[in-house]
């Protein structure tokens, strides 16, 4: 039998967060830039991971074992999301983070050739 928790605010707030994301993204342009702003995100942690590793150069093995991590984590985490519904945009930010982190990390591997 499952236990009905408690209808807090902070629960109304951040329980609903996508849905109201999303009403908010019905205009194309605000939902343009959203994913814009996540890519561009995406790509920022993907080189600032790179380039903080490579200036260290302490803890690289650790540092792609995090980085493995979270892609993982970003993949399995996409694959659980119901896709028979309508196109949910918590999808396209996934996916657009996990690209922008894997282009940012990349450009930081093509610097060192």
């Amino acid at each position: 039998m499952g236990i009905k928790l408690q209808s807090t605010a902070l629960q109304r707030n951040f329980g609903h967060a996508f849905e109201r994301l999303e009403l908010w993204a019905v205009n194309p342009w605000r939902r343009y830039s959203l994913f814009l702003i996540i890519l561009l995100i995406g790509f920022l942690i993907g080189s600032s991971i790179g380039t903080i590793n490579g200036v260290l150069a302490l803890m690289d093995p650790i540092g792609a074992f995090f980085v493995v991590l979270i892609l993982e984590l970003m993949v399995r985490a996409r694959r659980r999301w119901p896709t028979n519904q309508r196109s949910h945009i918590s999808l396209k930010i996934i996916d657009l983070a996990r690209f922008g982190l894997l282009y940012g990390l990349l450009l930081e591997g093509f610097k060192l050739l």
